[in-house]
């Protein structure tokens, strides 16, 4: 993602494009979720622009995505696995007591906080994610396919699934943390993809999970479970051996975990860029183009709010320079 740069430091930004063709990405739900959220490893938002397309704000995690670092050559040591999932599962089934469902759970969408292995970690990306009741049922196709829970495939629309989708997808995960390579895939010639995740038919290469404990496969195979009602739940996982006891869990964040959602104060909006109108021309600068130029510039919104009160109608025949200058 790229960075914004404030007087506070550097943070990423998302672009998503309004007309998204994706059915199950909801921006609104996404925002609404982002600021009430609040957990060490849960990713923290800044703040939200709206114009053109929409921009979010949020907090930089300097080690970037879990996929990159599952992605090399050299596995990762069963230790820094087992921190890491540690810290999902607490962010997970924090999501999980609030009544939240992320849905897309993925090493693209835990971010690390450092390139250190004993790092803090983040779970990212709410566009598919649900708020739901406690006995909600959800019906949506969504997800990302070699994460998705077998009920998710089975239901085509109409059966239901609930929460415990997030928990296979975690189940994938770590396997894939632990091994290198993910449990189901679609160079399988016997099988598809779907009929591999809804037969729970996954293969464990011996090499590569001949210094892998018992514990630890044991934890997957039960995350693994096709029928959702005998899977573990965040709070089961959490009790599973492998997880317990370790020192290096008391405390991991070095801070207090809010047990529940909090109100968060609004985000700063940039009401003038959104609310001008748009003239486009060889010189003009589009309401993207200022935003791009915010964000990339590292201006304080205060400043461009105001400047842009100031130029009124005319930013929009302003040239890009001439802005720049100004917002300066």
């Amino acid at each position: 993602m790229p960075l914004y740069k404030t007087e506070k430091g550097l943070h990423l930004w998302k672009l998503v494009h309004r007309f998204d063709h994706n059915p199950a990405f909801n921006i609104n739900t996404e925002i609404e979720i982002l600021k009430k959220i609040d957990h060490p490893c849960l990713i923290k938002i800044k703040n939200f622009f709206e114009a053109e397309d929409y921009y979010i704000v949020l907090e930089l995690m300097e080690g970037g995505e879990l996929y990159d670092r599952v992605s090399r050559p050299i596995k990762m040591k069963e230790a820094t696995c087992k921190l890491y999932f540690y810290q999902m599962l607490l962010a997970v089934k924090y999501l999980h007591d609030n009544g939240i469902i992320h849905r897309d759970l993925k090493p693209e969408n835990v971010l690390l906080s450092s390139s250190e292995e004993t790092c803090l970690i983040k779970i990212t990306d709410f566009g598919q994610s649900k708020i739901l009741g406690e006995t909600s049922l959800m019906k949506t196709l969504c997800g990302t396919p070699t994460y998705l829970a077998p009920e998710v495939l089975n239901s085509l629309g109409t059966a239901g699934y609930s929460r415990a989708v997030d928990c296979w997808s975690l189940g994938v995960i770590l396997f894939v943390c632990l091994c290198g390579y993910p449990p189901f895939n679609e160079q399988n010639t016997r099988l598809s993809l779907k009929d591999q995740i809804t037969r729970g038919e996954y293969t464990f290469i011996s090499k590569e999970w001949k210094h892998v404990s018992d514990t630890a496969l044991d934890l997957v195979k039960k995350l693994l479970v096709v029928d959702p009602s005998k899977r573990l739940t965040t709070e089961e996982a959490l009790e599973h051996p492998w997880l317990q006891p370790l020192p290096m869990f008391d405390n991991p964040f070095g801070v207090e975990i809010v047990p529940d959602i909090r109100p968060k104060p609004p985000l700063v909006q940039l009401d003038a860029i959104s609310s001008c109108p748009i003239k486009y021309g060889p010189t003009c600068v589009s309401v993207n183009a200022v935003i791009a130029i915010v964000l990339l510039g590292g201006i304080p919104l205060e400043k461009t709010t105001v400047v842009l009160q100031q130029l009124s109608g005319l930013w929009q025949t302003t040239s890009p320079r001439e802005l720049v200058y100004l917002l300066h």
